[in-house]
């Protein structure tokens, strides 16, 4: 079991990469550079994969190439799909995490990556060599963590049994996704408890509707989670999971809830925290 503070993971990419309007670079790029003045943990910048399936993500090289050199202690996280991408990623100084969407839900992983569960898992273990081999490090998100609304069987051990052959892969970092906003306490409960008795650091990668966070943020966090993702506004979803998405956590409201409770242990800067939320709805628009 492992014992860490508790932190916070950023996500605009997660909340542009739902909006179908194209979003300058230049703003981007601004938009980054208030976020890492906040004094959050990880920001979640870009996405290596297909342009033309994510096309708001073709230029998420010049972002990254343009917050390396001020990132400061915060780290850098990309999401990567394959090989190509991973290598993309792999060459620029500035990432720190690459992100690997794996599903529990066999009909999500094809939609997502375009393979099945086990060529994930193939592919999943290439990328982690390949980033251990360049000084990074492997995020495995658990996408349908919680459940999926495509009728397909679920359980929690089902979730543990891929979290531990994830886990054999040396793979330590571990994002639990609640992808179309259906997690229950009940299911939040399980998963964190038993993972909290690990050597993983689990993050809870939570979506939910307006003033439907807080049970879920409370139930991971009374069930050890040691970190937690958002976006400001609300806004974000994986575009393709469904045709309405539900959002990310809202991080002007998680955060102050949990420095409020004495949880968040942040040198979070108000002021700039301020200005990067009216900036963020300004860009999302």
């Amino acid at each position: 079991m492992v014992s860490q503070r508790l932190s916070y993971v950023e996500c605009p990419r997660d909340a542009m990469q739902g909006i179908a309007r194209p979003i300058a670079t230049t703003d981007k790029i601004a938009l980054g550079k208030k976020l890492l003045s906040c004094g959050f943990d990880v920001l979640d910048c870009g996405s290596f994969v297909n342009p033309a399936t994510i096309p708001q993500m073709a230029d998420s090289a010049e972002v990254v190439q343009a917050l390396s050199p001020i990132k400061g202690s915060c780290k850098l996280l990309v999401i990567v799909a394959n090989m190509r991408g991973a290598l993309r990623a792999c060459s620029l100084p500035g990432v720190d995490y690459l992100g690997f969407p794996f599903s529990v839900s066999e009909e999500f992983q094809r939609r997502n990556t375009n393979s099945s569960r086990s060529e994930a898992y193939i592919r999943l273990g290439k990328i982690q060599a390949l980033a251990k081999a360049a000084g990074k490090e492997v995020v495995a998100y658990i996408s349908m963590g919680f459940g999926n609304p495509y009728g397909e069987a679920y359980s929690e051990e089902e979730v543990l049994e891929w979290v531990n052959r994830i886990r054999a892969l040396g793979i330590r970092r571990i994002s639990l996704a609640d992808t179309t906003g259906i997690a229950q306490t009940t299911s939040i409960r399980v998963l964190f408890q038993a993972l909290s008795q690990t050597d993983l650091l689990v993050s809870a990668h939570f979506h939910a509707l307006p003033g439907q966070w807080e049970e879920k943020v409370h139930a991971a966090l009374e069930s050890g989670c040691r970190q937690f993702e958002g976006a400001f506004g609300g806004f974000g979803g994986c575009p393709m999971a469904k045709n309405e998405l539900t959002g990310n956590l809202p991080t002007e409201e998680v955060v102050p809830w949990l420095i409020d409770r004495g949880q968040l242990e942040t040198q979070m800067d108000i002021q700039a925290f301020h200005e990067a939320r009216l900036f963020a709805q300004e860009v999302y628009g």
